[in-house]
């Protein structure tokens, strides 16, 4: 395995980062994060991405979306469509009352579009934000999810647009309400080998277990999320498949909130998985330069892309620094 850092904090920097989300287009690997002065979720947080190369040496950092008098920007994901790259754009008010989700668009990572609303299966803008990873079924529909206003309440959602800016709908799912929140949120999903997607949500109930739903058709109904003997430390986390099938999770399972491991495991079935690996120890993280609201110790909310033979893991160190670690597939026993 190979860990690089892609962004590190300067004194006349910003000292608050998080939310990386990773991904190849056109040979060149890309990253986006949300990026302030000081804290989390302030009122000057703004959406920023690099590129690189070789996946070592990285620019730096250029807006996608800066904070403006009524929101602050934060990562909505990629999509690769054809010869366009697609950046979605989340712009929140605060983070209670939740926010809505757009896009910009690029033929060559460095020209973009101007910013636009991701749009519902009936035309209206998705109110919501959109959590990061995307994933597409083999017969091309699209399957993630949104965090809608009201608030943050999580529900699946599924678009047959190739480009995932428009044509989404909301999946049909029972979920716990605790106010301006469902109980499970910032989900990430995989796919079993007769068709069952399994997704996976952080437990706001504190359970330090992951929860997690079933869907038999392409996304459209889900089985209520229940807790499984997954431990987690009430994190995000990233799921999905390898090229031979192979389920995977990456995230913190350890069972208090505790983000100074991140490890990951393999499924067969989907159904059980391997004993965690650890990518990242508490010996690895390096001393927290800075201090800010909420910026937790540790490794927090890993995405990945597969490219080539290995899968990009990215995340933030401490909230304060932007790294990915490559693993080789032939690693991911």
């Amino acid at each position: 395995m190979e860990t690089v850092t892609v962004y590190a904090p300067a004194e006349d920097g910003d000292h608050y980062v998080n939310n990386a989300v990773p991904v190849f287009f056109k040979g060149d690997l890309y990253c986006m994060w949300q990026s302030s002065a000081t804290d989390e979720d302030a009122p000057d947080t703004q959406l920023v991405y690099s590129r690189s190369r070789d996946g070592r040496r990285w620019a730096a950092p250029q807006t996608l979306a800066p904070s403006t008098d009524s929101a602050f920007a934060s990562a909505g994901g990629w999509m690769v469509f054809g010869d366009t790259l697609v950046a979605f754009v989340n712009l929140l008010s605060d983070i209670k009352t939740g926010g809505t989700a757009h896009y910009r668009t690029s033929s060559d990572g460095f020209a973009w579009s101007a910013l636009r609303p991701v749009r519902m299966a009936d035309g209206t803008p998705l109110d919501g934000i959109l959590e990061q990873d995307i994933h597409t079924l083999p017969d091309g529909r699209l399957v993630g999810a949104a965090h809608f206003r009201p608030g943050l309440k999580a529900r699946p959602i599924y678009s047959d647009d190739p480009s995932g800016r428009s044509g989404w709908h909301v999946g049909r799912i029972e979920m716990e309400d605790r106010g301006n929140q469902s109980r499970g949120i910032e989900p990430s999903l995989y796919r079993r080998s007769d068709g069952t997607l399994v997704m996976f949500f952080r437990d706001q109930a504190s359970s330090f277990r992951k929860l997690a739903a079933e869907s038999h058709d392409r996304g459209e109904s889900w089985t209520a999320p229940r807790e499984t003997e997954i431990p987690d430390g009430r994190t995000k986390q990233c799921a999905g498949n390898l090229p031979d099938g192979r389920a995977f999770y990456i995230g913190n399972p350890l069972p208090a909130k505790d983000r100074t491991t991140l490890a990951y495991a393999t499924s067969d079935d989907g159904i059980t998985f391997s004993t965690p690996v650890a990518l990242r120890t508490p010996d690895d993280l390096p001393p927290q330069q800075y201090e800010g609201k909420y910026k937790t110790l540790g490794y927090s909310y890993p995405k990945a892309t597969l490219h080539g033979n290995a899968l990009y893991v990215a995340y933030s160190e401490n909230k304060e620094r932007i790294v990915i670690t490559r693993i080789p597939l032939r690693c991911l026993k």
